[in-house]
């Protein structure tokens, strides 16, 4: 049996990376059970999904597509036009490939396809990683197969045709691990105080901002803190900042899965993927969403942890006020805290992701090629 999919979704690599690790599943599953599988990916050029999803050597085509302002504006003729243009591109992309389903991911590039796949009675399955849907998932879920991140959106998703909650794809890495193995795999002390902090591919200045002036606190001399400032981090690392011989400065963690398990507090931002991490490695984290994500969607994803105990949230303004001090003092010197929060991650852990979305695709599609 050989199956096609267009997938899109794009903007940013919240919608990205789970667009390409659903590509990866299929791909996956299909030679599993002596299948092929072939996929193609639209988007924007210039978008970062036009970097990403080549480099993941994946078929990528170029197509038209404007985001719809949120207020009253002439902008709407530009977006409407160039979403017309980018349907009748997908129209034309569909006729030829002959697609079993389209899989959006969200962003505002996934509209002309969406449009396309349901102008030609196309089969749309969508997958929303936030625990407060996108504009995109939301208008185009009708009669779609939604799978989501978080529990308990049916009510957002009245009209889809169904909703199965999934998770969000994590890498495998990231599941079985303990405190003691991934503190002797990095070759850290059993007893040491570790706190690692990360703010995303680009970094945070408030979390670097954050870690630079508590590190040089005498009262967190015994702490040892490893941070990621990104690859193109805004904030100026002062000589007396390299000094600090408990600070440990990478541009990038390739493992952040090892550091996440082996802290005694992580301190994140609150993206999709980033809470799946935090529960799949059962982090003791303080999660810090940023505040000028879509519709404010970090502060939803980290409140549906902490509502179960599996996390702090501190928001951005807190941490600038200088209030996430004395809550990171306290749960460094609350190991029964930590565990506590630490079994209450784990327990939200989607172990099999994977298959939850292969099989609701297959069962969406039915068993004939």
């Amino acid at each position: 049996m050989e199956r096609r999919y267009i997938i899109t979704g794009g903007g940013t690599s919240g919608h990205i990376n789970p667009a390409l690790a659903i590509a990866e599943l299929l791909k996956e599953d299909a030679a599993k059970n002596g299948d092929s599988c072939k996929i193609i990916f639209t988007g924007r050029k210039q978008g970062l999904e036009g970097e990403l999803v080549p480099k993941a050597g994946y078929d990528f085509r170029d197509v038209e597509s404007l985001p719809m302002p949120y207020k009253p504006s002439f902008r709407v003729f530009k977006a409407m036009s160039a979403n017309r243009r980018g349907k009748k591109q997908c129209l034309a992309l569909i006729n030829d490939f002959k697609p079993d389903c389209v899989i959006s991911t969200g962003g505002y590039v996934s509209a002309p396809l969406i449009f396309a796949a349901k102008k030609a009675k196309i089969p749309v399955m969508i997958h929303e990683a936030n625990a407060f849907p996108g504009r995109a998932n939301k208008l185009f879920a009708k009669g779609a197969l939604v799978m989501t991140g978080f529990p308990g959106q049916e009510g957002i998703f009245r009209k889809a045709k169904k909703v199965v909650h999934t998770g969000n794809p994590v890498r495998s890495s990231f599941f079985g691990r303990t405190k003691e193995d991934s503190r002797k795999e990095l070759g850290i002390d059993p007893d040491q105080k570790l706190v690692f902090t990360m703010g995303g591919s680009l970094g945070s200045a408030t979390l670097t901002n954050f870690i630079f002036e508590t590190a040089k606190k005498p009262e967190f001399s015994d702490v040892h803190f490893v941070i990621s400032v990104g690859k193109h981090n805004s904030v100026e690392i002062t000589q007396d900042v390299k000094d600090l011989p408990n600070l440990e400065i990478r541009n990038y963690i390739d493992r952040p899965d090892l550091y996440m398990s082996a802290a005694d507090c992580s301190i994140l931002r609150a993206g999709a993927v980033t809470c799946a991490e935090i529960t799949a490695t059962g982090a003791c984290a303080i999660m810090v969403p940023y505040p000028h994500a879509a519709h404010d969607h970090q502060t939803y994803n980290a409140n549906s942890l902490a509502d179960k105990g599996a996390g702090i949230v501190v928001s951005d303004d807190d941490v600038k006020a200088g209030k996430l001090e004395n809550v990171l003092s306290g749960l460094l010197n609350d190991p029964e805290r930590q565990a506590a929060i630490r079994k209450a991650g784990l327990d939200l852990a989607i172990k099999d992701t994977g298959e939850r979305i292969t099989e609701a695709i297959k069962a969406a599609l039915g068993n004939n090629p």
